[in-house]
């Protein structure tokens, strides 16, 4: 009885360990689909172009650099069409309890639990991505394609 037991605790504990392990405050440790957008517009994405379409939102393992200590978390997502990545940019993740940090009430209350919106920002100078995913918002900013 005490093997079983003990067997089944050891059991449980890998589990946690291995959840654990797979995220770091609800965001994935590796690579994650983060859902799929519709981009109006082309635009401009790690400094080249991205033609309007709908694209496979993909979360890279992969930070940012340089990481700057006390700030929002940073890494890579792809842009995927045709299972093809056209397009790669950085993508600030925050936790839906510090997006009050970051926008005004009526702003942060139009976010959904689960979900996309693509709107360009005031001033036409951002076409920004917005994912919010399991308590947790990816903000994607894209500048305008000059074409």
């Amino acid at each position: 009885m005490t093997f079983r037991w003990l067997t089944g605790l050891l059991a449980v504990t890998v589990a946690v360990a291995s959840a654990a392990a797979q995220t770091t405050g609800g965001v994935p440790a590796g690579e994650a689909n983060l859902g799929t957008v519709s981009i109006p517009r082309a635009v401009m994405a790690d400094g080249k172009p991205l033609a309007a379409g709908s694209y496979q939102v993909r979360l890279t393992a992969q930070a940012a650099q340089p990481q700057v200590a006390g700030q929002t978390m940073e890494r890579w997502v792809e842009f995927v069409r045709g299972g093809e990545v056209r397009g790669r940019e950085v993508v600030s993740i925050v936790p839906n309890a510090e997006m009050k940090d970051l926008f005004s009430a009526d702003e942060s209350r139009l976010s959904a639990p689960r979900g996309a919106r693509v709107e360009m920002l005031k001033g036409n100078d951002y076409l920004r991505v917005w994912i919010a995913r399991g308590g947790v918002n990816y903000l994607i900013h894209l500048p305008p394609s000059a074409k």
